[in-house]
């Protein structure tokens, strides 16, 4: 009777242990932000140490001089919500609104294409002719959101197609 007893307290002692860390994780698809390994460019084939390296700080320059106008675009946006939202919204308030948000949009792909564009300028020929054999990438950092990482989502700018 002694050994069920304490064969069922375990039990229930490890099954109350794994229950807590299942739940840890909380909803969603893992761990931290982003999609994950590979979802920023495209594999480049045969990419050098330094060619990899000299992508990173593009990126990361890139990332540090987009963030502020991210931040205002999400700024913006909860304008845009509130002024639609509104039971006294002026539609010339909501147009101009959203004029604001697609003019820091356009910045924010202008500044995208710039750095596709000096990536390219880091390729090779031979590189760059496999490119369009890789297909597009599916975009930088957390999805959905401008949280930590300063990432893009659907309505964070460009998703990175090389």
């Amino acid at each position: 009777m002694k050994k069920t007893i304490i064969i069922g307290l375990c039990l229930t002692l490890a099954l109350a242990l794994i229950g807590t860390a299942a739940m840890a994780w909380g909803p969603g698809f893992g761990r931290g932000f982003g999609a994950g390994p590979g979802s920023g460019y495209p594999a480049i084939p045969n990419l050098t140490a330094e060619q990899s390296a000299q992508i990173k700080v593009l990126q990361e320059a890139f990332l540090k001089e987009t963030e502020p106008l991210q931040k205002e675009m999400a700024a913006k946006g909860e304008e845009l919500r509130g002024f639609r939202f509104a039971p006294n919204s002026d539609a010339a308030a909501v147009r101009a609104k959203q004029e604001d948000l697609f003019a820091l949009r356009t910045q924010l792909q202008e500044k995208g294409n710039n750095l596709r564009a000096e990536v390219q300028k880091l390729l090779t020929p031979e590189q760059l002719a496999q490119l369009p054999a890789v297909g597009p990438g599916r975009g930088f950092g957390p999805v959905a959101g401008f949280g930590p990482g300063a990432g893009f989502g659907p309505m964070g700018g460009p998703r990175g197609r090389w």
